[in-house]
């Protein structure tokens, strides 16, 4: 332990003398001493202040935490990996970045084991923030971090970061699982717009082979479409890549024919398909999408109604859309007028449900300010993705590639310089 602990004065006196570049070359020397010795760094990191020893203490935590690890060490590392993370200065751990994601990842594989993924929910998420370059920038710890939020279910937590736009991605896995996750933890808020969003990102993503991710993604876009949107279209867009456009609907043919049959619109025929395929549905943990999308159903068929009558009854209703009574009717009905699906009003006295029109004449303050947001966020993202293309555009690697696929011109190709000019 005598070089372990030559080491930890050079930490403590460099770090004190603001000399951190002498210290990472010092560490990076001593990588492999540290590694020998892993089983007995732990009490070493008491010596330690991670906020002011913040690269040498992620040396240590990063060997001491390195192998396979039973539950009573993961419950040992656990709290000192949290204290770090929550303490590190950011400038000296970004010197690191793979160590300390690799830090982090494993804390988030501690929590796991000890079965208290909530533990790892806030300082997952500060970890993310001291890693970022901007908030642009998509980490490998955003998976891991909405991972940990679906686990124990602090759906709340990982939507915080998914407003984010996204314009810079370490690795494409970090973006399929990113976007995959948030679409769940939306599922799990009922924000199926962005849910949709997220998982329609996964589905067109580029892609050399179908990945398990997209076809995961694809099956859930169905179920979810169903839900929101009350209808799926089939046909991907034309910037999906050639081989999830191939292979993506091979992978999910029980749930391309829940789509088609729930365009008939016919309740026993869409519950007799969901029998049929319970199994598989509950094998992809989806049966609880698919019974919503039953729901759903109830909920598209009233809304047919609202663009053929102005009154109804609620037994009429009931009849129509294949209910079993007035009453689940009524409750139907309020559900969706709560909800902002339909505008209609129902007398309980006798019975009837007049339908009406969108109240919304979009001249209300909270709505300008809204358009006003949604227009500035559009001129925002114009601006950037302008700037992106200009990066392109001027990339050496792009412009030699270009300029070889390019057929050659030929000087002839070109106008000639007039000698004069007639005015």
């Amino acid at each position: 332990m005598e070089p372990v602990q030559a080491l930890v004065a050079n930490i403590q006196g460099l770090s004190s003398s603001g000399d951190i570049p002498h210290l990472h070359a010092l560490l990076k020397q001593a990588q492999e001493s540290l590694y020998a010795e892993s089983t007995r760094l732990l009490p070493v990191l008491d010596q330690l202040d991670p906020a002011k020893h913040s690269l040498g203490y992620l040396y240590i935590l990063e060997a001491c935490s390195s192998g396979s690890i039973s539950k009573e060490q993961a419950s040992a590392l656990v709290l000192p990996i949290a204290r770090f993370i929550n303490s590190c200065a950011a400038e000296q751990i970004r010197l690191q970045p793979d160590k300390f994601i690799s830090v982090c990842k494993r804390f988030k594989d501690q929590v796991m084991l000890l079965e208290a993924p909530l533990r790892g929910v806030a300082p997952m998420l500060t970890a993310i923030r001291k890693i970022q370059a901007s908030s642009e920038h998509l980490t490998s710890l955003h998976p891991e971090f909405l991972l940990l939020c679906l686990l124990s279910k602090s759906y709340k937590a990982g939507y915080s970061i998914l407003d984010e736009d996204i314009f810079e991605v370490d690795q494409p896995r970090d973006l399929f699982l990113y976007c995959y996750y948030g679409g769940m933890i939306c599922i799990g808020q009922k924000r199926f717009r962005k849910a949709l969003e997220l998982l329609h990102n996964v589905v067109t993503s580029p892609m050399t082979v179908v990945n398990a991710i997209a076809v995961e993604a694809y099956k859930k876009h169905i179920l979810v479409s169903l839900i929101h949107n009350w209808n799926f279209s089939t046909s991907l867009p034309k910037y999906t890549s050639s081989v999830a456009q191939r292979n993506l609907k091979n992978f999910s043919q029980p749930y391309i024919e829940l789509a088609n049959c729930y365009v008939s619109g016919k309740i026993v025929d869409l519950e007799a398909l969901v029998d049929k395929y319970r199994e598989k549905y509950e094998n992809d943990n989806n049966l609880g999408l698919v019974k919503q999308v039953i729901s759903s159903m109830y909920k598209r068929n009233i809304q047919r109604l609202t663009q053929t009558y102005l009154t109804l009854s609620l037994q009429d209703i009931a009849n129509s859309v294949q209910l079993n009574s007035a009453k689940e009717a009524e409750m139907h009905v309020l559900r969706m007028i709560e909800d902002g699906e339909i505008f209609a009003t129902i007398n309980q006295k006798d019975g009837m449900v007049r339908f009406l029109e969108d109240p919304e004449q979009y001249k209300t303050c909270h709505m300008i300010e809204h358009i006003d947001s949604s227009i500035q966020r559009i001129m925002a993202l114009s601006r950037k993705l302008t700037a992106i293309d200009e990066n392109i555009s001027t990339d050496p690697l792009f412009m030699s590639k270009t300029g070889r696929e390019r057929q050659r011109f030929d000087f002839d190709d070109f106008d000639g310089v007039p000698q004069k000019f007639i005015i």
